[in-house]
């Protein structure tokens, strides 16, 4: 099959990779707040991404020491709905 240079990468090894769309969707990047001073209480981030299909992934993005790598660790499912605290709009909404 041909593709074209669009799609095609090259890999940390110098071999050449297709990018193939693994899922497409919509998502939401949570950090997490002290309640009290409304100031970071962890560095880490919780990435939520919802597929068109309705499957949900969760990844916590940790930062390390080099400001340029981040650790990514897919999270627990939750069977539960949570919400977030919106703090453009003052409000709670769904996730």
């Amino acid at each position: 099959m041909d593709f074209s240079d669009e799609v095609l990468t090259r890999g940390k090894s110098g071999r050449l990779e297709l990018r193939t769309l693994h899922s497409r969707g919509s998502f939401a990047m949570c950090k997490y707040l002290n309640p009290e001073t409304l100031k970071l209480a962890d560095k880490k981030t919780k990435l939520t991404s919802r597929g068109e299909d309705g499957t949900i992934e969760e990844y916590f993005i940790i930062p390390l020491k080099d400001p340029k790598r981040s650790l990514l660790v897919r999270a627990g499912s939750e069977e539960k709905s949570r919400k977030v605290w919106n703090e453009q709009t003052r409000r709670e909404e769904e996730l």
